[in-house]
């Protein structure tokens, strides 16, 4: 991932530097395991972990002749570790320490997106009761339809980001997996005992059945999640493009002193934190289909997974965390304008309380079919019309005199009765 982007959390966890000491890991937790159950001496794997250490660009250096990774990596190890270095990678395949590395650095990436996550989930709940009875519209299809406050919309937001903490420690359980099973899985040069004893000394499980790697439907399980938080990321930040529009002007996302708009225009104060966040919430579905192609493998495993997951893991991983950490500032500086949510709200004499309208009218004995008609000639009636009231029109109908007194029309355009039972939604928040 480009620096742009990268945080140095997550991004420290996808250097070679980092890739390589899970290696360095998984090598001396099963040398460690093989010693345990008298496999190699104690006083080996002593001198193991004394002396064992690598140099990425020596490992690089020499990868670039020998044209393997876990090679170059156990050449530059043993060049430290000396005699005893015969007993790292005893039994093993290149695939025990890659993909068990890797289960590592993928446990390690949910752990820093989990507690940004929960930031962010603070974040939209304080928000949500700092204005869970501040008025404005809601709207469907774009138009406006009825009144909700702009608290219980961010109450959807925070049940969505509550049901991703759900899915987030599910999917550590799934990563959180480990392959010591040598080449084409079948434990032939190495006892299944040591994947157990390792696998423990690592935080990991064993992989119920593994072939030469572990199944890639892991991976695109990881993917196809961040994939999906990614799309809630875009779903918030298309609503704040929407609400910020100049004719609508509900929300803006906070303009620093000095920021400037546009090149041309001096005007301008655009929502361009929201659109980098719809942008990168593309590559991370576009990460999540490339994961799906890498699941069918040839037969015990071929490497046609590898070259792509160097670019999607860390580019996943990177990108989630980075717009995480971005919607958590942009949701606490959000700017919020009730003022123009109120004249939003009651634009053409109060339209979007027709349905109120309608259903006093039924019941007070009119038919469904009539009252609609008669409620929609108004409101057609004061719809996008310069001086539009559809109040004022009901109140000289006699139609409408028949059946409402002006108090009972008045009745009608009191916000409070779609707000009455938004208590009940805020409970289960705990908001």
């Amino acid at each position: 991932m480009i620096e742009r982007y990268t945080l140095a959390p997550m991004g420290n966890l996808w250097t070679d530097a980092y890739k390589f000491k899970t290696w360095l890991d998984v090598e001396i937790a099963v040398c460690e395991a093989q010693a345990e159950l008298g496999h190699i001496p104690a006083d080996a794997v002593a001198e193991i972990k004394a002396k064992a250490k690598f140099d990425p660009q020596r490992v690089l250096a020499i990868e670039a002749e020998v044209k393997h990774d876990v090679i170059a990596f156990l050449t530059n190890v043993n060049e430290n570790v000396g005699d005893a270095g015969r007993y790292i990678h005893l039994g093993l395949t290149s695939s025990d320490v890659l993909d068990t590395g890797l289960a590592l650095q993928l446990v390690a990436s949910l752990t820093l997106i989990q507690e940004q996550l929960e930031q962010l989930i603070q974040a939209v709940r304080h928000r949500a009761q700092e204005h869970r009875y501040t008025v404005m519209v809601g709207r469907s299809h774009g138009i406006h339809a009825e009144p909700i406050t702009f608290g219980f919309k961010l109450a959807g937001w925070l049940a969505e980001l509550l049901r991703h903490r759900d899915r987030l420690c599910q999917l550590q359980r799934t990563v959180a997996v480990g392959k010591i099973s040598g080449a084409v899985g079948t434990y032939a040069n190495v006892d299944p005992r040591v994947e157990a004893i390792a696998c423990q000394k690592l935080g990991l499980q064993p992989d119920t059945a593994s072939t030469q790697v572990i199944s890639r439907d892991r991976h695109a399980d990881y993917a196809q999640t961040l994939a999906l938080l990614g799309a809630s990321l875009e779903r918030f930040a298309v609503e704040i493009r929407n609400l910020q529009r100049t004719d609508v002007l509900e929300v803006e996302e906070f303009f620093s002193k000095g920021q400037k708009g546009s090149s041309a225009m001096p005007h301008k104060r655009n929502p361009i934190r929201s659109e980098r966040l719809t942008g990168l919430a593309r590559v991370l579905r576009g990460n999540a289909l490339a994961a799906l192609e890498n699941v069918a493998l040839w037969h015990e495993r071929d490497i046609s997974h590898s070259a792509v997951e160097r670019v999607i893991l860390p580019d996943s991983s990177i990108l989630s965390h980075f717009m995480l950490v971005e919607m958590t500032d942009l949701v606490q500086t959000l700017q919020i304008y009730p003022e123009n949510m109120r004249r939003n709200m009651n634009c053409y004499g109060g339209v979007i309380f027709s349905q109120r309208v309608l259903l006093a009218l039924v019941e007070k004995g009119l038919s469904r079919e009539a009252a609609y008609a008669l409620v929609q000639k108004h409101a057609h009636a004061a719809w996008n019309q310069p001086n539009g009231d559809f109040a004022a029109n009901l109140k000289g109908d006699p139609e409408i005199q028949r059946y409402l007194t002006p108090e009972e029309l008045e009745a009608c355009f009191n916000p409070e009765h779609h707000l009455k039972h938004l208590e009940e939604i805020y409970q289960r928040l705990g908001i």
